[in-house]
């Protein structure tokens, strides 16, 4: 009986060590890659946010940076104070007209490669403040790649819009292709149905 105990566990050992490791599967330990894909890698998997919490959504990014949620499992611990050393600004809140200068000139000083995720209802559309004092939509103010609706949104959600910008960071492209990326988008978007123009529910 202890024998095939034993035998059972060897073979359960086997199997475990058939699905460990990407370096089990490499022939002779050699893995080739573009640079595109190893710098999207580097990137996606390092990203450093700004300290940019402006209303309730704030407390939600906080929590997700704490021990329940723990950001830390994606490489992104380092809130930064200094915007000079982020690549990922969160705007987490609503922005005001006064405000709207401030954020412009944070995402200014941080350096090249840099994104930026709309946090709420708030930071992606204005929300419930359709007013004068509240910027509608921060993309107004920067380019947003990524929005996250919500009121506020949990850290589950903001955690699986991280986890959605890090595929679009991995598939970034380079050089060239980046610029004729950039380009094919700003036409996509100098053709796109401007806001005042669309039609819906409420009008």
């Amino acid at each position: 009986m202890p024998l095939s105990g034993v035998a059972v566990g060897l073979s359960g050992i086997k199997k475990l060590e058939d699905k460990m490791g990407l370096e089990e599967k490499l022939p002779s330990g050699v893995l080739l890659t573009t640079v595109e894909g190893l710098a999207g890698y580097a990137r996606k998997n390092s990203l450093w946010p700004a300290t940019f919490g402006l209303a309730c959504c704030a407390i939600e990014m906080m929590a997700s940076g704490a021990g329940r949620y723990d950001l830390a499992r994606f490489g992104m611990e380092v809130f930064r104070a200094s915007p000079r050393q982020a690549d990922l600004m969160i705007v987490a809140g609503r922005v005001s007209q006064k405000m709207a200068p401030v954020l412009r000139q944070i995402y200014d000083q941080m350096p090249e490669p840099k994104w930026v995720l709309a946090m709420g209802a708030c930071a992606s559309s204005g929300g419930m403040f359709n007013n004068y004092a509240i910027v509608q939509g921060v993309d107004h103010v920067v380019p947003v790649d990524i929005y996250l609706p919500g009121c506020p949104p949990r850290p589950e959600m903001l955690i699986d819009a991280l986890l959605k910008l890090h595929e679009q960071i991995g598939d970034t492209k380079l050089g060239v292709n980046r610029k004729r990326e950039v380009i094919e988008l700003e036409k996509e978007a100098l053709l796109a149905t401007p806001v005042t123009a669309q039609r819906g529910l409420l009008r």
